[in-house]
Parts: structure tokens; C-alpha cells; sequence
């Protein structure tokens, strides 16, 4: 059964911006409802909720032409911090008080402050959710295992703009390191907690 210490546990809600919810089109609808059910799951239960947003600086000083994934980034001229393209999807924007970091790769740890507001809040447990499943989820979930931390994956709040993908990621490669379940186990979850 799946259970939750509200003062232990954070929900990441990770690259739910413009940009990437229009480039996996269609099946983003569905991932942000599912989102929105588990923020607002998790604001009831008073978790942290910590938003994790790719950014870079204008110019781009942050990439290095070798990053095959990012070079696109830099040349299709996106993810620029405060333009639209970078803004998080309205169904699950940030309230007052609720953390933003600014990540620069993949994952929700690499040069991040995200370990710091971690332990400075107690955190053990991270429930994530997100877009990319083959980005920043992958990266993160590997992340959080080797940091050890006890780790939540909600399957229907994530998805992949290659549906295998992630069938494989979350049926195959994440049960692993974490719990793989839907937005309504952890809801309920946290409607007891």
C-alpha cells in the first residue's frame, strides 16, 4: 500500500512548460490533468512542491555545442528564461511560496540547488512527475536512486512524445529504483497521509 509522511516527502513537478507540452502535443492534455489532480492532492496534504524548469541565460552561455540534445535548443532558439516558450503550462503553475530551480541539463539534480532544498527540509521521499519521460524523469529517477532517496513515479502525470518509450521506461527500467504508479494511487495516498 502506498503511503506518505507529508513532512518527509516533495512532489517535483518537472519541465511542464509551453514549449515541451506543445512538442508532445495530444497526449500532453492528458498529463497535465493528471498533474493538476496530484498538485492539488498534494497542496491539500501541505507537501512541498518544488517546480524544476529547464532555462538558459540569452546566448545560451550554459551549452556547450558537444550536448547533441541541447545544441537543437540553442539553434531553434528556446527555453530562454521569462519568454513564453519557458513559462510553465497554466493548469499547473506555481502558487506564492512553492520553489522554482532552474536546471541547465536534463535532470532535476545536475547544477542544481534542488539537493540543498532537500535536506534543508527533511525531504526523503520525491514524488515525480513531469515531461519528458526519456528526459528529465529518466535522468532524475537515475539521480534520486544513486542519492538515495525513496522515489514515487506518477506513470499517467509523465509521458514521452514516444509512446514505447515510455511503456518501457516506466514498466521496465524505473520499477527498478521506484514505485511506478497512476495519479489516483498517489492521490488517495495522500488523502490519507
Amino acid at each position: 500500500m502506498l503511503t506518505f509522511e507529508p513532512n518527509r516527502t516533495a512532489l517535483l513537478v518537472m519541465d511542464l512548460q509551453n514549449d515541451i507540452v506543445a512538442r508532445i502535443g495530444d497526449k500532453a492534455i492528458v498529463t497535465l490533468e493528471r498533474a493538476a489532480e496530484v498538485l492539488a492532492a498534494a497542496r491539500r496534504a501541505r507537501l512541498p512542491i518544488i517546480y524544476v524548469v529547464v532555462g538558459f541565460r540569452p546566448g545560451y552561455p550554459e551549452l556547450n555545442a558537444r550536448n547533441l540534445a541541447l545544441a537543437t535548443v540553442a539553434r531553434d532558439g528556446r527555453f530562454v528564461v521569462a519568454t513564453p516558450g519557458a513559462d510553465i503550462a497554466p493548469a499547473v503553475r506555481p502558487q506564492d511560496g512553492e520553489v522554482v530551480v532552474l536546471k541547465h541539463r536534463a535532470g532535476a539534480f545536475t547544477g542544481t540547488d534542488l539537493e540543498m532544498i532537500l535536506r534543508a527540509k527533511g525531504i526523503d521521499t520525491l514524488v515525480l512527475l513531469g515531461l519528458v519521460t526519456s528526459g528529465v524523469v529518466l535522468s532524475t529517477v537515475r539521480q534520486g536512486a544513486d542519492a538515495d532517496y525513496r522515489l514515487v513515479v506518477v506513470k499517467d502525470a509523465c509521458a514521452d512524445a514516444d509512446d514505447e518509450v515510455h511503456r518501457v521506461l516506466t514498466e521496465k527500467v524505473f520499477v527498478r529504483q521506484a514505485t511506478v504508479v497512476p495519479a489516483s494511487a498517489v492521490v488517495a495516498a495522500l488523502q490519507e497521509a
